[in-house]
């Protein structure tokens, strides 16, 4: 039986000034690669999937009439006025949402290019299943220095940042993509009590994997089969890796 898509919401991040890109008369995501926008396959893999326009929707700020004339009207928007980080963001673009929509994808639009149908759909498929309020996807990376990593212990599931790692963590390999699944009334209701988190002086979205850990919460990691559909584009080496990726 096909999937069930009426009552899940998506918000695609993509606030992001790109200032280690030097991003200037753009956003990130309206970076270039393969001769379209980064956010554009994003788009497109959800459309695909069967997502309409009611509930995807992006998270703008830097530069947000080059998104918007982009798309026009085949996606919603909703403004981050302040840069207050991604757990902000989030929660920016899930209140946006449709009163119908109880389940809400996160990702972020810089990095979700490669995405297949399939590893988006069972990534919700295996969230809706197992009854989750939280669903992390994860990947397992060769050099995983400038990401955060996922502690999986008898503690309980945690993401940590790369500037809170102790030595004995960077030893992991598998790290959080920055693409989750969330109930979307216990994101809106958790919101309010996260707080900043103190090296980086905003509002991250990892807070909120803690919480629901401290409240007993269900929460799973679903790790990405294959690691190339996974491309963190941070730096011009990045970008023209995938520039090339998406030229073949």
């Amino acid at each position: 039986m096909p999937l069930d898509l009426s009552k899940i919401g998506v918000v695609i991040l993509s606030a992001g000034k790109g200032t280690r890109l030097n991003c200037v008369d753009k956003p990130k995501v309206m970076l270039e690669i393969g001769g379209k926008p980064i956010i554009s396959y994003v788009v497109a893999t959800l459309k695909q999937i069967g997502f309409i326009r009611q509930q995807i929707c992006l998270v703008i700020g830097f530069k947000k009439e080059k998104i918007i004339d982009y798309f026009k009207n085949e996606v919603n928007y909703v403004i981050q006025e302040e840069q207050l980080g991604t757990g902000h963001a989030a929660y920016v673009g899930i209140k946006s949402l449709p009163p119908y929509i109880d389940q809400v994808l996160v990702m972020g639009g810089d990095d979700g290019a490669f995405y297949t149908e399939k590893t988006l759909l069972n990534l919700i498929e295996k969230h809706l299943t197992n009854k989750c309020t939280v669903t992390i996807l994860s990947s397992a990376v060769k050099d995983p220095a400038s990401f955060g990593r996922i502690i999986n212990d008898e503690s309980g599931i945690k993401i940590i940042e790369k500037e809170y790692l102790t030595e004995e963590q960077k030893k992991i390999c598998e790290v959080n993509t920055g693409t989750y699944i969330f109930d979307r009334w216990w994101f809106e209701n958790i919101f309010p009590r996260m707080p900043k988190m103190h090296k980086l002086g905003e509002f991250g979205i990892n807070p909120a994997i803690t919480l629901a850990g401290e409240e007993n919460k269900k929460i799973q990691i679903i790790k990405l089969e294959n690691i190339d559909e996974w491309c963190g584009i941070n730096t011009l080496e990045e970008l023209n890796l995938a520039d090339k990726l998406k030229s073949f």
